[in-house]
């Protein structure tokens, strides 16, 4: 009798459970409150923290040599959102964060602001970063997410903020990141060396292609491909373009056929970025995972 009724309890507990995390898109209406704005963000499960668009900040009172000397003060900002209305506000600085990118490490202010939309508004960490030159002024992050949303680039599998993933040309398995805020998939690349290759990127297309790559464990492979297309990437220091090759990319047994970037990501935690070209139609993204 005990049995069966822990059993129903499982049973009962179990939807409830499933009910706690609702699905939301690659990009979402969110409000910040502070600002009285309202942004089309862009949902990403890549980045740890939400991230603001801001520009003209200064610290009230004059600002420390050192950023992280600077918390507890108040700052003041601009937002705008991309519809060109703008805020002046002011908020207390909690602490500093520093992000990498393919092209170093930054450090930011981090406040809190009340974010969201309909129902669910909620008070995060989030770091002031001028993304003027960037589509989407407010980036939503995993402090954000986690626990309350997966995250739906079309559909189906559902699948952590991390995850081991098969490249079958290489033979290795890689430690990845799994990254709704990137179009492409990105593979860690140096050495490149094209067939018969001319200075011009886009006259290599079609072309092949030998590269080496890495995983995180430091096992290497030199790899060769054909050059399908040329890619040009954007984010916060510019843009740059990269060649692009089709790679059996997927969890081991679940690989399948998939454009990737090539770009030396020696600075990088992880040497394999999956994008919403590999999620898309195949997978959820729930970053408690």
């Amino acid at each position: 009798m005990l049995r069966m009724l822990t059993l129903i309890a499982l049973l009962m507990l179990a939807p409830a459970h499933a009910e706690q995390k609702a699905v939301i898109g690659q990009t979402a209406k969110m409000t910040v409150n502070e600002a009285g704005l309202v942004y089309q963000a862009r949902i990403d499960t890549g980045a740890g923290n939400t991230s603001l668009h801001a520009y003209d900040l200064e610290i009230q009172g004059g600002s420390a040599k050192k950023m992280k000397d600077n918390v507890g003060k108040l700052i003041w900002f601009t937002t705008e959102n991309a519809a060109g209305e703008r805020k002046r506000l002011s908020a207390k600085i909690v602490k500093t964060s520093t992000v990498s990118n393919s092209q170093g490490t930054e450090t930011r202010y981090m406040v809190e602001m009340h974010i969201g939309f309909g129902g669910d508004i909620r008070k995060v960490k989030v770091n002031l970063r001028d993304r003027g030159h960037m589509d989407y002024k407010l980036l939503i992050g995993r402090n954000w997410l986690k626990g309350k949303y997966v995250v739906d680039v079309a559909e189906k599998r559902v699948i952590g903020a991390m995850a081991p993933i098969s490249i079958l040309e290489t033979g290795l398995i890689f430690d990845t990141r799994i990254d709704t805020g990137a179009v492409e998939n990105s593979l860690h690349a140096v050495d490149l060396k094209v067939e018969n290759g001319v200075e011009d990127m886009e006259q290599n297309v079609g072309k092949m292609l030998y590269f080496t790559t890495a995983n995180e464990k430091g096992e290497s492979k030199r790899v060769h491909a054909r050059i399908v297309e040329t890619s040009l990437i954007r984010n916060a220091q510019g843009s740059e373009v990269r060649y692009m090759v089709e790679l059996n990319v997927g969890e081991p047994g679940r690989e399948y056929k998939v454009k990737v970037n090539l770009r030396d990501r020696s600075k990088m935690t992880n040497k394999l970025l999956i994008g919403r070209n590999w999620l898309q139609g195949h997978y959820l993204v729930d970053v408690a995972l």
